[in-house]
């Protein structure tokens, strides 16, 4: 089974990439994790520009979703949403409508930040955005504050919080391989 990391910072040090790197280590055997590293080469969503064959990175991204059997999104929060490259990759994966390689598609949200409240706001939109979009979304989440402290060399220092993500990941891997069975 396969589960695609998709980071909403292009941070080099990025806490959220080091929290999809934390939660590759508690999948359960079997279950491997890809961080994709594509976000930096989509263009900026355009209606009139979204026809087939889809620009190289949309089909890149595309593809990958529909490669795997579920998403780990791991986002930060700019200003209190989502960052607008994140967003930007959702608009572009939710394509073509109705059936989007995110329709039906198991996907979990996680987020750090160095505040307080672990970008939970940002959670919560993505997790909207992707009901709109038709994803099977996990509303469990994981807000991870005071970030700079808490991961530290990929490792989350509370046990609490690795509970948490372990958890949540093992919903997603669950929630991926109904989904897979009944597919077949």
């Amino acid at each position: 089974m396969r589960i695609l990391g998709i980071s909403g910072s292009l941070r080099r040090g990025s806490h959220n990439t080091s929290l999809l790197r934390a939660a590759a280590t508690l999948l359960p055997p079997g279950v491997e994790l890809e961080v994709y590293d594509g976000l930096r080469d989509l263009p900026p969503y355009d209606p009139d520009h979204d026809l087939e064959p889809a620009e190289p990175a949309v089909a890149r991204l595309r593809d990958a979703i529909a490669a795997v059997d579920g998403v780990l999104i791991a986002t930060p929060e700019y200003n209190g949403s989502i960052p607008g490259l994140l967003k930007n990759a959702l608009d572009w994966a939710s394509r073509p409508f109705p059936d989007s390689s995110l329709k039906g598609k198991p996907v979990a949200v996680i987020g750090a930040s160095t505040g307080l409240f672990g970008a939970a706001w940002a959670q919560a939109d993505v997790r909207k955005v992707l009901g709109i979009i038709g994803a099977d979304v996990i509303e469990d989440e994981l807000p991870v504050g005071m970030a700079d402290s808490t991961i530290i060399d990929g490792e989350l220092v509370e046990a609490e919080q690795r509970d948490v993500l372990e958890s949540l990941v093992h919903v997603l891997v669950a929630r991926a391989g109904a989904a897979g069975a009944q597919a077949a």
